[in-house]
């Protein structure tokens, strides 16, 4: 305003006279270079207020020391089927994420009479969710399976915890690493530099409760159009009502039927069931899995035996390569 004002008493006063010429130019180039120099601070203002304000904020991580754990509190429980639960922990605020690559998993710890247990998960909820984050388990109950008499201590640990309990996360953990359009960071070992594979397509197998890893990957590849990465999925369990999350796969498929091909099999299956029925076999990869080549990667994580007696030798015999090959 006062600069504005300055130029308008200029331009009214009557009294000017030409011996006074050098005065108004110099009245006139101030006012002018101030008006300059006052449009180029609110342009600099504004510009930098709309990178700023602009820019997309980033949410702040839970998991940010690997070594660290992080307690969190169960604020929800869903009953699934009848040996299959949905943990929902609360992250430490709202506006949190996790903070975990794609194809890497959390461990959770407890001591268990008097035992420390740790066991690793991977989450079925999106790492672009915030404010918490959701485990699919499977119950492992005693009494059940006379192999294992005991069951499963984490899974009935977990099971016995009430609305409010805290459990000690800690993460990331794996060896494989999804970058994005193909790319998988794999390591030999904890302390191996890790080593870029490149994929056009990806076989995928899992046994019961490995198929979190397999949804976490599939999730990533579909939200994202300019990821052009294809995934068959080959997933194995016991029976029809065992198959987890099978809505959301089947959703999925619906969705993106050229980048995602999903079936099953079951040990005991049905009269009415459309899929396979047995253990994992060499026509079954054959059918419904990329055929072996550069450009295709293979996947798994179930149970060891299912690993080491059903897909190692059937990948063996179809000439899939142990470089082709990953297991969670």
């Amino acid at each position: 305003m006062i600069q504005c004002s300055l130029f308008w008493d200029w331009t009214r006063d009557p009294d000017v006279k030409d011996d006074d010429n050098d005065d108004v130019v110099f009245v006139l180039q101030t006012t002018t270079v101030a008006v300059t120099a006052g449009v180029l601070v609110v342009s600099t203002v504004a510009v930098l207020g709309y990178f700023f304000l602009g820019r997309k904020k980033k949410a702040p991580i839970t998991l940010v020391d690997p070594s660290e754990k992080y307690k969190l509190r169960l604020i929800d429980k869903e009953v699934i089927s009848h040996d299959t639960r949905k943990f929902r922990f609360a992250l430490p605020s709202p506006e949190h994420i996790l903070g975990l690559p794609v194809g890497k998993h959390v461990y959770l710890s407890a001591r268990i009479d008097g035992n420390l247990v740790v066991r690793p998960y991977t989450p079925v909820s999106s790492d672009d969710d915030k404010g918490c984050v959701d485990l699919v388990v499977k119950i492992y109950f005693k009494n059940v399976n006379p192999k294992f008499p005991e069951g499963g201590k984490m899974s009935q640990y977990l099971e016995s915890l009430k609305l409010g309990d805290v459990v000690d996360f800690r993460g990331p953990g794996g060896l494989l690493e999804y970058k994005g359009n193909g790319q998988v960071a794999v390591q030999a070992d904890k302390k191996s530099e890790p080593e870029m594979k490149k994929a056009a397509t990806l076989g995928l197998i899992a046994g019961g409760t490995g198929i979190t890893p397999m949804l976490q990957l599939i999730r990533d590849i579909m939200k994202n159009p300019s990821d052009k990465t294809t995934c068959s999925l080959l997933f194995a369990n016991q029976t029809e009502k065992d198959i987890l999350l099978r809505d959301e796969l089947e959703e999925i498929q619906a969705r993106h039927p050229e980048k995602f091909k999903l079936w099953f099999t079951v040990d005991r299956a049905p009269e009415d069931w459309e899929y396979s029925e047995g253990f994992i076999s060499a026509s079954m990869i054959q059918e419904h899995l990329p055929p072996p080549s550069d450009e295709c990667i293979i996947l798994m994580c179930g149970p060891p035996p299912m690993i080491q007696f059903a897909c190692n030798p059937n990948l063996d015999k179809l000439g899939y390569r142990q470089s082709q090959r990953f297991t969670y």
